[in-house]
């Protein structure tokens, strides 16, 4: 999965999963045909396991799509909020500046 591109971002912010969407059919042993949103018709239904995960969670923690605003080319723009943190790293020969972010559509434990 190095170097796929998720939703139109890429790299360590962009969204792994979004959902939970509801499994319409089993197409085949490893394969499912879930119910997607309308802003979400130009992703083909059918999704291998390997890229599903199990959702047994809180219904509050579930964000919805119309919050997140997905544009036609199924990418979103992530807002800070609020810096949540600062370090400096000393290295041999520099200083690294360090920042914790919270982002519009996280929550605090989720913050990078």
């Amino acid at each position: 999965m190095k170097g796929v591109m998720r939703f139109g971002k890429k790299g360590k912010l962009s969204p792994r999963y979004i959902g939970p969407y509801r499994i319409s059919k089993r197409m085949d042993n490893v394969a499912y045909e879930l119910e997607l949103l309308q802003e979400l018709k130009a992703v083909h239904l059918v999704f291998h396991i390997s890229m599903l995960k199990k959702c047994i969670g809180d219904p509050s923690l579930i964000i919805p799509a119309e919050y997140i605003d997905i544009k036609d080319n199924l990418s979103y723009e992530e807002i800070p909020i609020q810096i949540l943190d600062r370090q400096v790293s000393k290295l041999r020969t520099k200083e690294v500046a360090s920042v914790k972010v919270l982002m519009r559509n996280q929550f605090v434990e989720e913050a990078t």
